[in-house]
């Protein structure tokens, strides 16, 4: 068979599969098209910085905790709730279609063109909703911060730096025999925290608190997850099984998400920013601690009997935290969590976050240059 006949076949069998599946074929290329222009825009930083993060997301992110954020549970659960007993009972009524020989080649195809069509539209209204963050230049172009690779002396510095918040902020919880409030006070505590932030980085301006309860904490003590944002309403979702003293910085990182900090080691630095901005004691805690903990782990590996020997420094009650936290880890282990831990490192890199799962202790890097820029942490 010539090649021209070839090239005549391929085409009239594309003309007749363009006819049979016109309506599809038309949103495939919408959808394409429109995922090329996301990719156009998010490529220039500037603009993303300027009108995406800087005027059109604050208007999206506001107008969706406004809608959600007086609801006492999280919308965006029990939406992702409906979607997973909706995906369950469509491949078990394909199951059992296919047994029964309902279903041929044809209906196979309609529906993964069907699939391939959700999955584009998904991509895209998270991406219009949230993802282009991803691309912003961020918290270090807007503090004027300059981020270096992290050498040994300064980790040394600011583990030692760490260390002495962490025991201080500890000893003042003890000599004020200070508790933990429940959820609700402890969301609006993070609110506060924020406003306070706001007087110096303006940038932070938080408005309609939408903190909620997650309702899949009990599953995010398996599957590792202390919080996570919702872009599609807009709300934070907090995991409030974990041990108390976790959740103060857990919640300012999550409000850092809604502000459209989206990458780990950003929401990391813009929780610390916030929470140190105020005077509220369980806040300066949990942020210190969770930070020394980030960097005496990456102290360890580049020098293990200097990061025992700063560890072993840590007051007891500090230390009996720190056991409380390892043992909860240790109770809700489970064979899956690898498995998870692999498929969210993957979608951090996909996410301009090339090292993974390790993006959090990235928060370091942007500690020092604070550090070495104002000369305080």
């Amino acid at each position: 068979m010539k090649f021209s006949s070839i090239g005549r076949i391929i085409f009239i069998a594309i003309m007749a599969f363009t006819k049979i599946y016109r309506r599809k074929v038309l949103w495939l290329s919408v959808f394409i098209a429109l995922i090329i222009a996301v990719k156009v825009i998010a490529s220039n930083t500037n603009w993303v910085e300027k009108y995406y993060s800087g005027k059109t997301y604050p208007v999206i992110s506001g107008f969706l905790r406004w809608l959600f954020g007086w609801l006492p549970f999280s919308i965006g659960d029990v939406l992702y709730f409906l979607v997973i007993i909706w995906i369950f009972y469509k491949i078990i009524k394909t199951v059992i279609k296919i047994f029964r020989k309902e279903i041929n080649g044809k209906i196979l195809f309609s529906y993964f063109f069907k699939l391939i069509l959700i999955a584009m539209g998904v991509y895209l209204v998270f991406n219009f909703l949230w993802g282009i963050n991803y691309n912003r230049k961020g918290i270090n172009y807007q503090t004027g911060l300059t981020l270096k690779k992290i050498d040994t002396v300064d980790l040394k510095k600011i583990e030692a730096l760490l260390l002495q918040k962490v025991n201080e902020s500890k000893a003042a919880l003890v000599k004020q025999n200070a508790f933990y409030p429940d959820n609700k006070e402890l969301f609006k505590r993070a609110s506060n925290c924020y406003r306070q932030a706001q007087k110096v980085y303006c940038f932070l301006e938080y408005k309609n608190i939408s903190v909620k309860s997650s309702l899949f904490s009990w599953w995010g003590n398996y599957f590792g997850f202390t919080g996570y944002y919702n872009p599609f309403s807009g709300e934070a979702q907090v995991n409030t099984q974990v041990p108390r003293f976790v959740l103060p910085y857990t919640t300012s990182h999550e409000i850092a998400h809604q502000l459209g900090y989206a990458k780990e080691d950003e929401a990391n630095f813009v929780g610390f920013l916030a929470a140190t901005s105020s005077a509220d004691t369980l806040f300066h805690y949990s942020t210190y601690l969770d930070l020394f903990l980030y960097a005496n782990r990456e102290m360890f590996f580049a020098d293990s009997v200097a990061a025992k020997a700063t560890a072993a420094k840590l007051l007891p009650a500090v230390k009996k935290d720190i056991n409380e936290l390892k043992d909860f880890y240790r109770r809700h282990k489970n064979p899956f969590e690898p498995v998870i831990r692999w498929a969210y490192g993957k979608y951090l890199k996909a996410n301009e976050q090339p090292k993974g799962i390790n993006s959090y202790n990235e928060v370091i890097a942007n500690i020092i240059a604070f550090y070495k820029k104002y000369g305080r942490i």
